[in-house]
């Protein structure tokens, strides 16, 4: 489809080619007749070009508007959930929960217009001016380690938060009931992290609610400050309270003194609520525990007065934030406890409150519960695992999802308008107001959703709870545009966008990512669950139109051949131009981008979703889909396709091909830096010699036969430590490529260029495990090196635990320490299917 519309285009350019040549004609005679003849028959072939003309750029635009138009359109296919499959009525279990991971502790409902519940907190007295307040998980502010320890994803979690001095542990716990989704409580525990300390901090707790809306609070005031409880009411919640319980103890229920602040305003913008905060510390009171020294301590100096919150009728419409700060010396805890009404219509006025020992005894019930299920799923514990093993297997989980969040609202695309290459631009534009419930890279540092990251987290989301991933997949499918494509980073809402740098904001529908989400869609195919296959039936024709896209937009150079769409061009300050939809980044490829290029990954992501696709409309009984994908699935299963494109029979590998010289480096040219000098060999058409992940791709996605005589050589350069294997994993890229450790831009440290990551390490361990259990010349070499490599990960993985407390984004290949982001308990959470053997 896209060379048929680049040849429609290339009309207008011979129109205009027409009228460049019209007026090079001899000049005109001045005999009247023979000359007014002529003129009269070039005037008319004039207007005929400029007509042409005329009508071939009205053509151009008509053009560029219909795709203009289809990009921002959603997919006409039938949703693959249900109606309203957010809402309290179809999924009330569902419908609260931790969905916003940017903060460290904090809940919503899974709505476009949310109620929203978080926990801000600050040592008081430690440092000069106001004490650092802290709220959204960040990579800098100090704060860690952190991370759920127990969380099931549904109705229960245990978090551990270590501040400086202090440790806090926050806790929640559903009840169902009612028509809204039930009651909740949190139970906030803060301790000094040091036993025996003398000097004990005060600590103040700030606890908020945020509507987005027209919704209603009322606050009901006691004494000194102290909220006796928030009233209010929603459309999606109806009627319900929120109480703040007295501190006590932990453990017991002796209470201690705090003092109390409060501040109501209306929603300043979700974004700016920590800020908010910040500016309205700037009032001194005394804490006067009886019987001992007053402490000053900077307070909120609110009032609960409707005309106090703000300009008139700011609120209106704008929502409302109300927030109680209490402050007290530790150790102490706090419990916050939701009550919705109609779990307490009928019969169940007296419905005794989840607070105290009642919560007390509900959180143990459940982390009891947490556990055994975690065992009677991974059986670690039976596989021989240790206990501190499998706590790490239960935090990957816990963390995995604990991170999962739901995001409302539009992000900014930009239509491909015209050829690759051309000049025809167009401004971004708005995409449909969209949910998205998704689990999250990290915290900290990639809070929202990402396309390629997505399949990994929900391989192992699935083994746990199916619902979950058919309730993710369900949501991803639903972006879909109306030409199958779904845009590889997603940034929806206020929040996700205040944390994105502005150039990574527009998704460009040329671009695609790799469609990871179909290694969970073959999980369930394997599984056969009932309620699995019923999904997949209502979300095949969303599935098959997302693989005809990758498919047709990404075609390469030559029959079954791929080349990923928004290579960076050869900017002079680049040592190789990045290919981010690829999702590898940095990873070498060609020195010189092209139309020419076949890139290897590719075409193995489209070979995996033609054989899923294939079987999935076997399965389904979708005949004429069925005929269709099979042919393809074969023709780029077929090795020698493969081969002929693909293996580069001068490295002894599978490799990418493209308009290539290894001759590049970066050096420094005074005033601008490191810029990029080629030398020679000049580029020309060749395989490109990178060693490293892409290599690997026919043996990591197994499309390669057992008695393959490619397969040979691949676990030979995987197991050779001067190329990709080290003793914490397997390397990007191997240690003899040029490129390795090798920085791309003078502000652009490497990134997939020698660092161990865990995803692929987990396919290849996939595959290895495949290839040990099916007869062939490799079989017993492909089971020592499962072994050897799974050993290798997950020891490496453990000790980075043990020593910081974090999963993280990668690993040294040198020294095996984490790098880059932290907490990152996206893929890396498939340690615990690492753990589990389970592929």
């Amino acid at each position: 489809m896209a060379r048929g519309e680049r040849r429609r285009r290339g009309a207008p350019a011979e129109g205009a080619r027409t009228a460049e040549r019209a007026p090079r004609g001899g000049p005109a005679r001045r005999d009247g007749r023979v000359g007014g003849a002529r003129g009269a028959v070039g005037g008319a072939a004039l207007a005929i070009v400029v007509l042409s003309v005329v009508l071939g750029l009205l053509g151009c635009w008509l053009l560029s508007w219909h795709r203009v138009r289809r990009a921002v359109t959603l997919h006409s296919a039938p949703p693959a959930l249900p109606p309203d499959s957010s809402s309290p009525a179809v999924a009330p279990d569902l419908f609260w929960g931790t969905y916003r991971p940017h903060v460290y502790f904090g809940m919503k409902t899974r709505s476009s217009k949310p109620l929203l519940t978080g926990l801000m907190w600050a040592q008081q007295g430690t440092t000069p001016g106001t004490p650092k307040l802290r709220h959204t998980c960040e990579q800098g502010d100090g704060v860690g380690p952190y991370g759920w320890e127990f969380h099931d994803g549904l109705s229960f979690g245990r978090q551990h938060i270590q501040d400086g001095a202090l440790r806090l542990t926050t806790e929640f716990v559903k009840r169902p009931g009612g028509q809204h989704g039930g009651d909740w409580s949190w139970r906030v525990t803060v301790e000094p992290q040091a036993t025996g300390t003398s000097a004990l901090p005060l600590v103040s707790l700030f606890f908020y609610v945020v509507t987005d809306g027209k919704e209603v609070l009322k606050p009901e005031v006691g004494a000194k400050g102290q909220l006796k409880f928030i009233s209010g009411h929603t459309s999606e919640l109806g009627d319900f309270r929120f109480t703040l319980l007295a501190p006590t103890s932990p453990g017991d229920t002796t209470p201690k003194y705090g003092s109390y602040n409060v501040f109501w305003s209306s929603n300043p913008g979700l974004p700016l609520l920590t800020e908010m905060v910040k500016s309205r510390l700037n009032s001194w009171f005394q804490h006067r525990p009886p019987g001992a020294s007053p402490e000053r301590y900077l307070g909120l100096p609110g009032s609960l007065k409707w005309e106090d919150r703000g300009p008139s009728g700011q609120g209106q419409g704008q929502g409302q934030f109300l927030i109680q700060q209490v402050t007290l010396k530790v150790p102490f805890s706090v419990d916050l406890v939701f009550e919705s009404g109609s779990a307490r219509a009928g019969g169940n006025q007296a419905l005794e409150q989840l607070a105290g020992s009642l919560l007390t005894q509900a959180l143990e019930s459940h982390a009891e519960a947490f556990t055994e299920r975690f065992e009677k799923t991974f059986q670690l514990k039976e596989r021989g695992l240790s206990p501190e093993e499998q706590a790490l297997g239960q935090a990957a989980l816990s963390g995995l999802l604990g991170g999962i969040g739901y995001f409302y609202g539009q992000g900014l695309v930009l239509p491909d308008v015209g050829a690759e290459g051309s000049d025809q631009k167009v401004d971004p534009a708005l995409f449909p107001p969209v949910p998205l419930f998704t689990a999250v890279p990290s915290r900290s540092f990639f809070p929202r959703g990402f396309l390629w990251d997505e399949g990994f987290h929900q391989l192992v989301v699935q083994r746990w709870d199916p619902q979950l991933t058919r309730e993710a997949l369900g949501h991803w499918l639903g972006l879909l545009n109306a030409d199958g494509w779904i845009g590889r980073e997603q940034v929806l809402g206020d929040e996700a966008r205040a944390r994105v740098p502005p150039e990574f904001l527009v998704q460009r529908t040329a671009h695609a990512n790799p469609p990871t989400l179909l290694l969970p869609v073959a999980h369930m195919l394997e599984g056969g669950d009932p309620a699995d296959l019923a999904f997949l039936r209502r979300a095949f024709p969303r599935l098959y139109a997302w693989f005809s896209w990758l498919h047709q937009s990404q075609a390469g150079p030559v029959p079954l051949s791929y080349r990923w769409r928004g290579r960076d061009p050869a900017l002079p300050t680049l040592l190789n131009p990045k290919t981010l939809p690829s999702g590898l980044d940095d990873y070498p490829r060609a020195s010189h981008p092209s139309a020419n290029e076949r890139h290897l990954d590719l075409r193995c992501w489209v070979a995996l979703g033609a054989r899923v696709l294939m079987q999935l409309a076997e399965q389904l009984g979708e005949t004429e889909a069925a005929a269709e994908l099979g042919p393809l699935a074969a023709s780029l299963e077929a090795e020698e396709s493969l081969e002929e494109l693909h293996w580069a029979p001068e490295l002894g590998v599978f490799a990418d091909f493209g308009n290539h010289t290894k001759a590049v480096q970066l050096k420094p040219r005074p005033p601008q830096g490191l810029v990029r000098v080629v030398g020679r060999p000049h580029p020309r058409l060749q395989y490109v010699d990178a060693l490293g992940y892409v290599s690997l791709f026919p043996f990591l996605l197994r499309l390669l036969d057992p008695n393959s005589s490619h397969l040979g050589p691949l676990l030979d350069v995987l197991a050779d430590s001067r190329q990709l294997w080290s003793p914490f994993g397997l390397r990007s890229l191997a240690a003899s490529s040029p490129f390795y450790r090798q920085r791309n831009s003078e502000h652009d440290p490497p990134y997939w260029r020698g660092a161990v990551w865990f995803n692929v390490n987990y396919l290849a361990l996939g595959s290895l495990h495949h290839y040990g259990h099916l007869q062939g010349p490799h079989q017993a070499r492909a089971a020592k090196l499962h072994r050897e490599l799974r050993a290798n990960l997950i020891g490496n993985v453990w000790r980075q635990y043990q020593a910081t407390g974090f999963l993280w984004e990668q690993y040294s290949d040198q020294d095996g320490r984490g790098m880059g982001c932290r907490p990152f308990q996206g893929w890396t959470s498939l340690v615990l299917l690492a753990m589990a053997e389970d592929y």
